[in-house]
């Protein structure tokens, strides 16, 4: 079989609503440390280079995707449910490991994508397919000042974050017994932070946007990233769209975004059995431009 950019790690083609989506975030989730003391070291090594470098560079929390549970119930539609195992990482183990030159050497020969990928740092990443009302597709273009994929064309997104639902840190203890409390949280920061990303990166309000549609997980084949992505309607032209893009033009260059150079059509309404492959397609090809 020929190897492609990404794969789809799960797909829920007709979308997935907030009450369709929960996280469970344990430990248990968390990178497994590498055997090989060397490649462990290569970590902190990269890091130090990469901060040498760029004294600008955080080392944030992000959530480690460690897989996830599909419940189908009676087959309908309606009746789905996903629940996202997640863990804790952050930037500089994602630096040293995924983004590693020598990344395929964390990886444990498995079919099974968690454990295939349980040495990696794999902070879950988030993407918007925007379908504006005109029936076009938002594509942005990163900055060549960015370490990952510069110049390349992507759909905006970025990363849910620990920080703002106060799960930076596992519970232990006492606060065990708040553990719902911050998967519900944490769940609902899955579709929170794909709007603010959205606003943010495009400029759009966020009464333009209609609620979010979890529509699957695709994973990298280079450097094995994964990330969640959603589907969120726009009840704004595309032409309009590019004016407000422009006046947040510098904003946008400063989170490192520079241009939207164009919009794609539409390839698929969200009832289309293989909307999400196309669009997955979409990326893998927006990426090449």
């Amino acid at each position: 079989m020929e190897k492609t950019d990404y794969k789809l790690v799960l797909s829920c083609p007709s979308g997935l609503s907030p009450s369709q989506v929960s996280v469970v975030l344990d430990p248990s989730y968390d990178r497994i440390p590498h055997p090989d003391i060397d490649l462990e070291n290569s970590i902190s090594e990269i890091w130090d280079r990469r901060v040498q470098k760029n004294a600008s560079l955080y080392n944030g929390k992000k959530f480690r995707y460690g897989g996830y549970t599909l419940y189908s119930g009676d087959g309908s539609k309606q009746d789905f449910h996903v629940c996202l195992q997640l863990g804790l990482t952050d930037y500089r183990t994602f630096m040293g490991t995924n983004l590693n030159p020598f990344w395929e050497k964390f990886l444990v020969p498995s079919e099974d994508d968690p454990i295939q990928s349980q040495h990696t740092s794999s902070p879950l990443g988030n993407g918007a397919i925007v379908e504006t009302s005109d029936k076009k597709i938002v594509v942005l273009q990163r900055s060549y000042n960015v370490g990952e994929f510069p110049g390349h064309f992507v759909f905006p997104g970025g990363h849910p974050e620990p920080e703002e639902v106060g799960a930076a840190s596992h519970q232990t203890g006492e606060k065990l017994t708040n553990s719902e409390h911050i998967n519900n949280n944490v769940s609902q920061e899955m579709f929170d932070s794909i709007i603010r990303e959205v606003v943010e990166e495009i400029g759009v309000p966020v009464t333009s946007l209609c609620n979010p549609l979890f529509i699957g997980i695709s994973r990298r084949v280079l450097n094995v990233r994964p990330a969640a992505f959603f589907f969120i309607k726009c009840s704004i032209e595309s032409n309009e769209i590019r004016r407000l893009y422009a006046t947040h033009l510098i904003i946008c260059a400063g989170n490192g975004w520079i241009r939207m150079d164009g919009m794609s059509q539409y390839c698929g309404d969200s009832g289309d059995d293989n909307t999400v492959e196309k669009l997955v397609g979409a990326l893998d090809a927006a990426a090449r431009l």
